[in-house]
Order: structure tokens, then sequence, then C-alpha cells
């Protein structure tokens, strides 16, 4: 990761905690830990980390199958200390908050309003497993100590990416284009989806993802009227159109991005829904910036595909937040209607779904800048006929 990436997270962490007079902030999500610590090749899918941040230092709680790896990720910045004591994450939280509180942080070092606070206020995550709360609520009964569940915290503090951040989206994504480029070189008029699916996720791994951002879609005919379908054994059929929707995980950060492929000259239905969600698309992408709201975002595509004909029928939030995970803040979609900020990056993906018939989205990705909108998909959006 860049130098000084997780101090500068964790001084972010500290600011907003200060602002909402927290004294300290317990993390349990991993991808909220991957992303303060900015430690890469640490982290799988266990849950077994615990991150205490305060106003002076930010413990890892791990145990012996990662502490050696956390240890050697977090020497050379020096921001994060590991800590592999063989106890639950509560013992660890309440170890920690009784010496931050014997040192005197907490309320003493935060100011205004602050200062008056009877509690040592503890934040944790909106995201914490029910019996992990009830631990932590047990081992602080009848203590000084408040615990503040929070709402998103972390994960509005990741909806700004910094320029590292953006660089390892655009490696991945150069990988998921050169993926795209090989499947319709591969894909054939008999081919069942799963065959598809196969080659186009073995692909990535061999161009050199580190994995997949998610389960790859390859929907024919009427299955892409499924958003979400699920390859399976459906043959492709000369006259439909496929849903191809896929993405690369590189250096710990995803991509996504959905084509849909013709096979033959698609009929005079279809092109007009091609038309359609292409033109939304890049009204889209052209108004994107500063200042504009997801909610306005998602409603210029849906004017878009109503005055085609298609009103009604995309059924889903236009786009969202992309990172770490596949799916972040912030959304483009009728519930957002916070402004954009540069630096989010998020997807644009109209799409028309008629059931019985056929489905098609055109999705890219990228981010948010002073002056506009960078898109990373360097696939273009011309139709592919097959």
């Amino acid at each position: 990761m860049q130098p000084g990436a997780a101090a500068r997270r964790l001084d972010r962490l500290r600011a907003a905690c200060a602002d909402e007079c927290m004294g300290a902030f317990l993390v349990r999500d991993t991808s909220n830990i991957a992303w303060l610590t900015a430690f890469d090749g640490v982290f799988d899918d266990e849950s077994a980390h615990a991150l205490l941040v305060d106003p002076q230092a930010a413990v890892l709680h791990t145990d012996s199958r990662y502490s050696e790896a956390a240890r050697a990720a977090a020497s050379p910045e020096g921001s994060i200390v590991v800590d592999a004591q063989r106890a639950t994450h509560a013992e660890f939280a309440v170890k920690s908050v009784a010496a931050l509180q014997e040192q005197g942080c907490g309320r003493a070092s935060q100011e205004g309003a602050c200062e008056q606070a009877p509690r040592f206020h503890l934040g944790i995550e909106d995201s914490l497993a029910l019996s992990n709360y009830r631990a932590l609520e047990s081992a602080f009964a009848g203590s000084a100590v408040k615990l503040r569940e929070t709402s998103n915290f972390v994960l509005g503090l990741r909806a700004v990416k910094d320029a590292s951040e953006i660089a390892r989206m655009k490696a991945a994504q150069a990988v998921t284009d050169a993926a795209f480029a090989h499947i319709v070189g591969f894909m054939r008029v008999g081919m069942t989806e799963r065959e598809v699916q196969i080659e186009l996720e073995d692909f990535m791994r061999r161009r050199g993802a580190d994995g997949l951002a998610f389960s790859s879609i390859v929907a024919a005919g009427p299955n892409g009227a499924s958003p979400h379908a699920i390859p399976g054994a459906t043959r492709l059929e000369a006259g439909q159109c496929v849903v191809l929707d896929f993405g690369a995980r590189a250096y710990g950060y995803c991509s996504d991005m959905t084509r849909t492929v013709f096979l033959g000259q698609p009929d005079a239905r279809m092109r007009s829904a091609y038309e359609a969600i292409r033109a939304a698309n890049e009204q889209v992408e052209a108004l994107l910036g500063p200042g504009v709201t997801g909610k306005e975002a998602h409603e210029l595509a849906e004017r878009v595909l109503a005055e085609a004909g298609f009103a009604g029928k995309m059924g889903h939030g236009l786009g969202h937040g992309v990172g770490i995970d596949v799916h972040e803040e912030p959304v483009l979609s009728p519930r957002n209607d916070r402004p954009l900020a540069a630096g989010n990056v998020v997807t644009v993906e109209p799409g028309v779904y008629l059931p019985g018939e056929f489905g098609m989205r055109l999705e890219d990705f990228g981010v948010i800048t002073e002056s506009g909108f960078e898109v990373f998909t360097c696939s273009p959006h011309d139709p592919v006929v097959l």
C-alpha cells in the first residue's frame, strides 16, 4: 500500500470519532480493518480480528494464524500495534478501554461539549453480530463505558478513495477488459452459460487476478431478464443476447463491468433496447461530478429509458460504490439524495429487463473527479455481434 496510507486513514477515523464525542472505536468488519490498516496479504474471509482505534494508538487483536503476517505488514509504517493475546475480542476491548481511562484518554481528551460527557463512549459498528454485541454489553456492564452503535461509520470514510486505491482498481479493470476481449472470441452458439462462465473466470485468474470480485453472471436469452441470474446448463442460441456481468479482484480491490453480446444481428426490439441503455449510460456519465446526487443520476437514466419506450423496465438502482468490496458507498439510486464527492468510485449500469424475452445491461465504473467522471472501463459501448 502507498506509504502513509494507514496513518492517514486512522487520522480520518479519529477526527470522525472526536466529532461524535467517542473516546475510541472498535472495528470488527474485516474489510474495514483491511482499509484502516492498509495491510496486503494478511486477511481472508475469517472474522478473526478486532481493531481498537483511540486518540493515541491503533491495536489489532488477532490470533496466531495471522499475527506474524500482520506484524510484518505493520512494521514498515508503525501505525498499528499487533496484539495476539489469547483472549476474546470483548476481553481485549475491556482491557484496552480500562487502560485508556487510567491514562485519562477519551472524555478528558475531547473538547467542548464532549468534556462534559458523563461516560466513556466506545463506538462500535452497525454490522457487529448480535452475539458479539451482547458479549461486549455484558463485559462493560456496570462500568462507565457506553457502547455507541454507529451506521456505516467506517464505510462512509471508505467512500472517498485515495490515489493508491484508484490505481489498484484500474489494474483490476485492466484484467476485466482483457477478459471481455477474450471471451467474445471464445463464445459460440451451442455452449452453455456455465461453460462461458468457467472460461471467463479462469482467464481472469490466468491474467493476474488475485480472485473474483463476485461470481460471474452469464445469462442467455430470457435468463437475461433476471439481473442476478445464475449461469447454468442453458445453451446459447442464435438470435439471442447474452448478459455478461463480471469483475476481477487485484491488489485487494475489485472491478465491475457488464456488457451485452448479440448472437447474430439483433432484431428491432433488441436494437431499440440497446440504444436506450447506451444513451442512459453515456448521458449519466456526462452528468456525473461533485455535487450531483445519486438520486439525480438514477432519475436521469430512468427518463432516458422511458423516452425510448422502456419506462419501469430497469427495476434496480443505477449504480453502487466499488472498492475493497464490490458493493460499497455511495449508491446511485432514488434513496441517495446526498451530493457525490471527488474520490467516490461508482458504477453506472442501466438495464432493460423484459421477462420471457430478454434482458440487457451496460455497466462501466469509474471515479468522480473535481471536473467530472473518469471511466476506468476501456471496453467500448459499440454493440458486439458474434
